[in-house]
Formats: C-alpha cells, sequence, structure tokens
C-alpha cells in the first residue's frame, strides 16, 4: 500500500474539529483524529458538523467522512503475504485497494479470477472450466481442511457478480479477501516459514 510521506505535505488552515476515531485507509492503523476540515449543515459550511475530512496523525493521509458517514478510502482489509509470485501479489493487492475504494464488486471478481490464477500457479492447464480449477485446488490439497464450501462461497459470489445484476456489499468483499489472504498464506507464506532441507 502507498503510505504518505510526512516530510512531503504540509496542509495549510487545518481546523479543530470533532474527534473521530476510524482505521486509516492508507496506513492501516487504528487513529483518532481531531485534525481537518469539517462539513457543516448549512450550505455556507456553518452549523452542526455533519462530515469532514480528517487528517491522519500517523501518516497524514486524507481521510472523508461523507454526510452519510461513508468513510473514502476505507478501511484496509487483510495484510501483506510474502513469498506470492508477483502476478497473484498484484491482484491481491488489487483487490485490497477495491475494499478500500469501496468497489466491492470488483474485489469479488478479482477473488474468483485468483482461485484460477492460484490453480495454473500450480500446475493446472490453462482454458478449463472455473469449477475444474476449484476441482483441482481441492484434490492437490492446497485448500485446507474443511476449507472446500469457502472455496465453493467464492465461485458463486464470483458468478452472482459476473452474470447477476446484483451488486457486492462490504461483507462480500470482505469475506471473500480475508479467504484468498489465509488461502496465499498456506500455499506461499508458511512453506517458505521453515528452511527447506
Amino acid at each position: 500500500m502507498e503510505f504518505f510521506n510526512r516530510s512531503l505535505y504540509n496542509y495549510h488552515g487545518l481546523q479543530t474539529i470533532l474527534n473521530r476515531s476510524y482505521k486509516c485507509g492508507y496506513c492501516g492503523n487504528k487513529v483518532s483524529s481531531e485534525k481537518g476540515y469539517r462539513i457543516g449543515k448549512q450550505r455556507d459550511g456553518s452549523g452542526e458538523q455533519v462530515g469532514g475530512i480528517y487528517i491522519c496523525p500517523n501518516c497524514l493521509g486524507p481521510t472523508y467522512f461523507t454526510t452519510n458517514n461513508e468513510q473514502i478510502p476505507g478501511e484496509s482489509i487483510g495484510n501483506s503475504v510474502s513469498n506470492v509470485p508477483e502476478e497473484l501479489n498484484s491482484l491481491y493487492e488489487e483487490a485490497r485497494k477495491c475494499m478500500i475504494n469501496n468497489c466491492y464488486t470488483a474485489t469479488v471478481l478479482i477473488c474468483r479470477k485468483m482461485l484460477m490464477n492460484i490453480a495454473v500457479n500450480q500446475g493446472a492447464g490453462e482454458g478449463l472450466k472455473f469449477i475444474e480449477y476449484v476441482n483441482y485446488l481441492a484434490e492437490q490439497g492446497y485448500i485446507p481442511p474443511n476449507g472446500r464450501h469457502w472455496v465453493d462461497h467464492i465461485r458463486k459470489k464470483g458468478n452472482e457478480a459476473n452474470h447477476e445484476i446484483t451488486s457486492m456489499n462490504q461483507e462480500d468483499g470482505k469475506d471473500l479477501l480475508i479467504f484468498i489472504e489465509m488461502l496465499l498464506k498456506f500455499i506461499y507464506e508458511f512453506p517458505n516459514l521453515v528452511p527447506k532441507k
């Protein structure tokens, strides 16, 4: 994730506004801020504060809270995973960025695509049906015990996002991203934690 370099940013005219605690979408820290720019209830900005731009005291990243209390960028979901091939890692980080920017349908579609890419990376042939990739991961032992229903969940949600009008929501994106992170750790990170003989 890209962080704000504190030495490069200097906000002018910061106001003391209503204190707010939130998880910063840039640095991922739980912070509390009372510095930023308020949005007032009246057209001229006066009146009760109904939103605003808060400046993270850790990384100086600006976070916008709409009048409907929506956070942009949203909370950072998931963690970086080591030893993941570059192309897969790029997809994973893209899915995380989609979540931060409240693009939940895109997150679900990327997670679905990642299952196919993981299977091919682990030796499955290209051009198979999606269910064949899921079966390959299961048959080759890449899905942890009791994890098959999660892979089926990703497949079903991905199909909904791809073939139906219904949009995905925050919970859909979060669930799938957390599972993909766990799968990446299981396949790529954990095996490399112990030196090979």
